[in-house]
């Protein structure tokens, strides 16, 4: 137990610690203090926000960022996915000019961009949508022998509730806040899947909440490790609330997602998109960029997900997100604008 509770010491530290870097890096997004839009610092060496190690951004994004590397035909031209706590950070440091790229749930982008959520008063106004990349869906995953059956049994219990700047952090309140839950009456871990997943199989903790694609591997690689994986619904009046206040739609998981999974799953989802900068990301270069991945991406990258990521469904969960100059070109060339 003393080894635990001195983890948990170690995780408030630096949970603490990147909030405070997150702080840090969201008071600087944006435009300047007198409204000044930041300057124009166009690169080739680009940098790619993704996500935590055992979520979809991350190995996602770092095939995304070897078939840009190379198809996209401009000298010098080099993409390097990073690992981030997923959408508000890569969104954060995009403003900034840490990041060129980023992997981010659409709504996550519209906060941005409107100052609002995670970003009030703090707008990120320095990106624009690129192209849909795939649908989102919220899993609320624990195990059978914990006798949890519902969202409503987590009060007082372990949950991961991911990542400090992720969108699955912020979705999770949501949730948990329509079920009558409120931060405090249950202990969080703030993690990914990847080491929420091992804890769950330890005993260490009760309950995960992630944003995944669907299917998702690490879930199936749980189940096959404990053969105890449940899903937690989101349903009925919380369903209406939490969706009536943001931007995520009702959606099922299908039952034939998994081979063990014997009923589809109520859930909520919303789109992973690509935005990048528009101050370090010239025309051509979004242009290059949004067409490899809209032409090439579904056939050459191996992730799953990558399927989704297709000329068809490349304006999929836009919202009111200005497109970057440089995918405004591509859209319009291909007669997909009005």
């Amino acid at each position: 137990m003393a080894l635990q509770e001195g983890g948990q010491l170690k995780k408030s530290f630096l949970t603490v610690a990147v909030a405070f870097l997150l702080a840090a890096v969201l008071a600087a997004c944006g435009t300047g203090p007198t409204g000044e839009p930041q300057e124009e610092d166009f690169r080739t060496d680009i940098q790619l926000g993704t996500g935590s190690v055992g979520g979809t951004y991350f190995p996602l994004g770092g095939e995304m960022a070897t078939l840009l590397s190379d198809e996209v035909d401009i000298e010098g031209f080099n993409v390097s996915s990073v690992e981030s706590g997923a959408s508000v950070e890569n969104l954060a440091k995009i403003g900034t000019g840490e990041f060129q790229l980023g992997m981010t749930v659409n709504g996550t982008a519209q906060d941005a961009m409107n100052g609002e959520g995670e970003f009030e008063g703090r707008p990120v106004e320095n990106f624009g949508f690129m192209i849909q990349i795939y649908p989102e869906v919220m899993h609320v995953v624990t195990l059978e022998r914990t006798g949890i059956e519902s969202i409503a049994d987590l009060e007082g219990k372990r949950v991961a509730i991911g990542p400090p700047g992720s969108a699955t952090q912020s979705a999770t309140r949501g949730i948990l806040a329509a079920y009558g839950i409120e931060d405090g009456d249950y202990q969080a871990f703030e993690e990914g899947f990847g080491d929420a997943a091992g804890r769950l199989q330890d005993g260490n903790l009760d309950a995960s909440f992630a944003i995944l694609g669907s299917p998702a591997s690490s879930v199936d690689e749980l189940q096959a490790t404990t053969g105890q994986v449940r899903y937690l619904e989101i349903e009925g009046d919380a369903l209406e609330r939490f969706t009536g206040e943001t931007f995520y739609e009702p959606y099922e998981i299908p039952a034939d997602h998994y081979a063990w999974l014997e009923e589809p799953v109520s859930t909520v989802s919303a789109y992973a998109i690509l935005v990048g900068s528009t101050n370090q990301i010239d025309e051509e270069t979004g242009y290059q960029i949004t067409k490899v991945l809209a032409e090439r991406a579904a056939e050459e990258i191996s992730h799953p997900q990558a399927e989704n990521m297709t000329k068809e469904n490349a304006l999929l969960g836009r919202l009111d997100l200005p497109l970057h100059p440089g995918a405004e070109r591509y859209y319009r060339e291909e007669g997909m604008l009005d």
